[in-house]
């Protein structure tokens, strides 16, 4: 099997090198060129055809966000965002980036190299097997659903990985104040997660947030795990839903991990519950949402067709988590459809 090849993209000339030597070690990837610039980067891109690309957001002459919206239509390409902690990297993935690693604030040149190693080159090797005609871009408010009742006890559980930022912006965007209660795990970096619902709260119905131990889960609201190192659960608390993040080890090399919130909602809501599980890389949430299946939960797992890695959809099919499979555009009416028949 030939290597991954790619193309590096900064203004700083040392950290590109760091970026070259350190991808290098790695047999299964090749650096075939680099570029300062997204003028040098389109020249490269035409030249070496590359498999994916690495883009700093901060770049002279043009910033990586506008390259993207530029090259994408013209040259679909996987491209991994190397960002500072910044909201500009949701532009980027917006503008057709598969996914993003968070630059670390260090100048120990062995702690960045740990980090080129085992976050940047795990990244790189996921989008070199994304499908970039499954990112969307555009994603207009559609029609409001309601529900033909409000029981208080039901509520939604969502996970996601690589391509789910825009995955769960499509579902989300088609509920209504009166879904019930939802709670998610997106796998991200700390910092990161709260910027990411204050943007689902500016552009949704619902009501978003970054999730914090004692945490209401209501109707009309949606509650998103903390990134870093700590898992959310769901916990019941003198007969109300709330959620509990505490620091624990990775479960599947993630924290939080889809698996635990998933495995408490089966314990905690059994069947008045619904999952979903949405495009990514690897098999975190499978088997959390064949317990909440085996529980008596509704069960939805994002089709092949429009994931942008039909990974962990895949696997929690194959193990037989999955009650319905799910065009994305379609995930939040068929939300709407089976809770209206619990």
């Amino acid at each position: 099997m030939r290597p991954i090849r790619v193309l590096v993209v900064d203004d700083s000339i040392v950290f590109r090198e760091l970026l070259v030597h350190n991808l290098c070690r790695d047999p299964a990837v090749q650096v075939v060129a680099t570029a300062k610039d997204p003028f040098e980067a389109r020249d490269a891109i035409l030249r070496h055809k590359p498999d994916v690309m690495t883009l700093d957001v901060e770049l002279p002459r043009m910033n990586g966000i506008e390259f993207l919206r530029k090259l994408m239509p013209q040259y679909p390409l996987p491209v991994v965002v190397i960002s500072a902690l910044s909201d500009k990297v949701f532009d980027a993935l917006n503008a057709g980036a598969v996914d993003f690693v968070a630059k670390p604030a260090i100048t120990n040149r062995r702690q960045m190299e740990e980090f080129i190693r085992h976050e940047l080159l795990v990244k790189v090797k996921i989008a070199s097997t994304a499908k970039i005609s499954n990112i969307k871009r555009k994603a207009r408010l559609p029609e409001e659903q309601h529900l033909s009742s409000t029981r208080n006890s039901l509520l939604v559980a969502i996970g996601a990985s690589t391509g789910g930022t825009e995955a769960i912006f499509e579902v989300v965007k088609g509920f209504g104040t009166d879904i019930p209660g939802v709670v998610i795990v997106q796998h991200m970096p700390p910092g990161f997660t709260g910027m990411y619902a204050r943007r689902l709260d500016n552009d949704c119905r619902v009501r978003v947030k970054e999730a914090q131990t004692g945490d209401r889960v209501k109707p009309g609201h949606v509650l998103i795990a903390p990134g870093g190192d700590q898992h959310m659960r769901l916990v019941k608390v003198n007969g109300v839903y709330q959620v509990e993040c505490r620091k624990g080890p990775r479960v599947n090399g993630h924290c939080p991990s889809v698996d635990v919130l998933f495995e408490s909602v089966a314990k905690t809501a059994r069947s008045d519950a619904l999952g979903i599980i949405l495009t990514g890389m690897g098999g975190d949430g499978a088997k959390g949402l064949l317990a909440m299946r085996n529980s008596g939960a509704r069960t939805i797992g994002q089709d092949e067709s429009t994931c942008v890695v039909y990974g962990m959809p895949k696997v929690a099919y194959d193990l037989g988590a999955v009650e319905y499979q799910v065009k994305l555009p379609d995930i939040a009416a068929k939300t709407y459809a089976l809770l209206n028949t619990m």
